[in-house]
């Protein structure tokens, strides 16, 4: 639980009860996300403009298996393995009944909206609509990654890369390391730009295309760029270093406001376009994994305990840590 600025405890909670129309899971592994961190330093954008207050339980990405199930939900989920949607929509206005639920303008988003707890716990109430069964050949690992993987994968489908198209990731994080290989899955050359050796080598130990830097990026024709950075400077890249006609989709967010010049998306006639959520790929994430087309879990760096949250929000990798951005909390340990 994070309660203020820099500050994390391990709380004794009363266990949830399933709702009508809910249920609980017992929780498997979750992953630690930038958006946690930013909750954590007290910099989330959600904190002042009202959608968020402290305290507040953390962890949207995550995966376990149903143990209750509320008034209205089918018994079969119990038992289930699975992971499930951080957006929850009202369900009743026009953008929900679309689809687009992931854009209510009074959703809830588990771990970060609205007061919804997260996934740091040993349980987790979500409604049942929000599921995504998990077939047995996706584990755990890969299963508290199918939040970030329908991100990547949404990135990836709003480039509109036809096979041998040559794509660009700025940012070898999380979301641009899986989105690159979402992209390659796809057929595309795939090169990414990033800044420091740690994260670049990883990278390349990927066996991604091209690994840069700007400083050695090559004037290469770019058929689509992806900026899954945190950086207020490279959306402005983006535009100038993808092909005109072409698309460049921002899904990082920085903690600045970022500059682009409509001018030159007019003038190159490029399409550019936003990705809030993983939402509507989130099946298409887990099919790629059983299929064996993405591995997500070479990602993942270190698996930790509840107790050792705090240290990895302010910053600290655990002892042993791999090579991969992302950090992972059995709550069980």
């Amino acid at each position: 639980m994070v309660t203020a600025p820099g500050q994390w405890e391990v709380q004794d909670l009363a266990p949830p009860i399933a709702a009508p129309g809910e249920v609980v899971v017992d929780v498997a592994r979750v992953g630690v996300c930038g958006t946690d961190v930013e909750f954590f330093t007290g910099e989330m954008a959600y904190l002042h403009d009202g959608h968020a207050t402290y305290p507040m339980r953390l962890g949207h990405e995550w995966c376990g298996v149903v143990s209750a199930v509320g008034d209205g939900v089918p018994a079969s989920w119990l038992g289930r393995r699975v992971a499930g949607d951080t957006m929850l929509g009202c369900g009743h206005c026009a953008r929900c009944r679309s689809g687009r639920q992931h854009l209510c303008a009074e959703r809830f988003e588990v771990g970060i909206r609205g007061g919804k707890p997260g996934a740091l716990a040993e349980q987790l109430a979500v409604p049942a609509a929000s599921l995504v069964a998990l077939p047995d050949v996706v584990d755990d690992t890969a299963g508290a990654m199918v939040e970030p993987g329908g991100n990547a994968l949404r990135a990836v489908q709003a480039a509109e890369l036809a096979p041998g198209d040559r794509l660009l990731v700025l940012g070898p994080g999380t979301i641009g390391t899986l989105a690159a290989q979402f992209a390659r899955a796809a057929g595309a050359e795939v090169h990414v730009l990033g800044e420091r050796e740690p994260s670049l080598s990883f990278a390349r130990s990927l066996g991604i295309d091209g690994v840069w830097t700007a400083g050695d990026l090559p004037r290469l024709a770019f058929d689509a760029v992806i900026d899954a950075s945190t950086s207020a400077a490279l959306p402005e890249l983006a535009v100038e270093l993808v092909e005109p006609g072409r698309r460049v989709v921002y899904i990082g967010i920085s903690g600045t406001p970022s500059t682009v010049d409509s001018r030159a998306l007019v003038l190159k006639d490029v399409t550019a376009v936003g990705v809030l959520s993983g939402s509507p790929a989130l099946a298409g994430a887990v099919e790629a994994y059983a299929q064996g087309a993405v591995d997500p879990r070479p990602l993942v760096a270190a698996t930790i305990g509840l107790a050792g949250v705090g240290d990895v929000l302010a910053g600290r990798r655990p002892a042993g840590a791999g090579a991969g951005p992302k950090v992972h909390v059995d709550p069980l340990r």
